[in-house]
């Protein structure tokens, strides 16, 4: 039976590597799959998932309306469908990506943060925290050597932000992957 499964981290551990290595071991099967990034996500360009250490594929974007059920049902055949930057979706999203697995035997493989900078759960990360069947969390390091868990959103002279939008989109020069300690002494 397939399931819904989430791979969480901080930022930095190496999800997007992974989801990339899970597609190439679907595909040299020959099975075919579905890959998906957040279309705000423009960091390497909209459209990419890319890894930190330089592998890059082009794959499908969602938005706040993409309809997974809908996508899948106009594409028979695919056997697993990939998200990175899962944090981003919605809880309707997930839930149809929930019932694709139980249903229609689709396993459904979620890369993303389980928080924001201010320690909040994202909403597509807290309907993946309701709904997933297995949950993983992958490992990074913090600055002091403890494992990273928190995401610090920094400004331009490394000082920790506080305040702001929940989402803004940016790499090393705007976000830290921290330990607890680390993150709450800023």
């Amino acid at each position: 039976m397939a399931k819904l499964f989430f791979r969480y981290a901080a930022m930095n551990a190496g999800k997007s590597t992974a989801l990339l290595q899970v597609a190439h071991n679907y595909e040299e099967r020959g099975h075919r799959v579905r890959i998906f990034t957040a279309k705000l996500d423009d960091r390497y360009g909209r459209g990419f998932v890319t890894s930190r250490l330089g592998p890059q594929r082009e794959v499908e974007q969602f938005d706040a309306d993409t309809d997974f059920i809908a996508l899948m049902d106009a594409d028979p055949g695919i056997a697993c469908i990939l998200i990175d930057e899962a944090q981003f979706l919605s809880k309707r999203q997930v839930q149809q990506l929930h019932e694709m697995a139980h249903l229609r035997n689709l396993p459904a493989i979620c890369y993303g943060l389980r928080t924001d900078f201010q320690g909040e759960l994202f909403p597509g990360s807290a309907a993946l925290l309701a709904l997933a069947d297995e949950m993983d969390e992958m490992k990074t390091i913090c600055d002091c050597g403890r494992k990273a868990t928190m995401n610090m959103r920094v400004d331009a002279d490394n000082r920790k932000v506080t305040e702001g939008a929940q989402v803004e989109i940016g790499g090393n020069a705007r976000y830290r992957s921290v330990c607890g300690r680390c993150f709450r002494q800023g």
